[in-house]
C-alpha cells in the first residue's frame, strides 16, 4: 500500500499536502480508493465556503458505495479540482496525484495534529 511520507493523513482517509503558501491540498488516500473500488462520481465543495474540522464537505461515489469526504482542519475552501469531477476514475489511477480541493486553514498549527505516514499506517492496520 502506498502511503507517502511527505503528507499528513486523517483517520477518515484524506491526505493533506501543505503547500509553500501555507494552503492545503487534499485528496483521498490510496487505501480509501482501493476500499471504494471504481470511483464514478465526485461532488466537491465550492470556493469561498467556510468549513469546520471534521465537517462532511464532499462526496465520493463508487460502484460499491457513496462516502463523505471530510475537512481535515477548519478553514476556507479556495478551489476544487474540476478535472477530477470530469474524470473521477483518476482517483483510482493515482490517488495522490488527483487532488480534490484546496483549503486555506484557519490555524496552520492544526495540521500538526493530523497523522503522519506511520500514524496512518497504524490506524488502518
Amino acid at each position: 500500500m502506498n502511503i507517502p511520507g511527505n503528507l499528513r493523513y486523517t483517520t477518515s482517509h484524506e491526505w493533506v499536502r501543505v503547500e509553500a503558501d501555507g494552503s492545503l491540498t487534499i485528496g483521498v488516500t490510496d487505501h480509501a480508493q482501493e476500499a471504494l473500488g471504481d470511483v464514478v462520481f465526485l461532488e466537491l465543495p465550492d470556493a469561498g465556503r467556510a468549513v469546520a474540522a471534521g465537517e462532511a464537505i464532499a462526496v465520493i461515489e463508487s460502484v460499491k458505495a457513496a462516502s463523505d469526504i471530510y475537512a481535515p482542519v477548519a478553514g476556507e475552501i479556495i478551489g476544487s479540482n474540476q478535472e477530477a469531477v470530469d474524470a473521477p476514475e483518476a482517483v483510482n489511477a493515482d490517488a495522490y496525484a488527483t487532488w480534490l480541493f484546496k483549503l486555506k486553514p484557519a490555524n496552520a498549527a492544526d495540521v500538526d495534529a493530523l497523522l503522519d505516514a506511520a500514524g496512518y499506517e497504524a490506524a488502518i492496520g
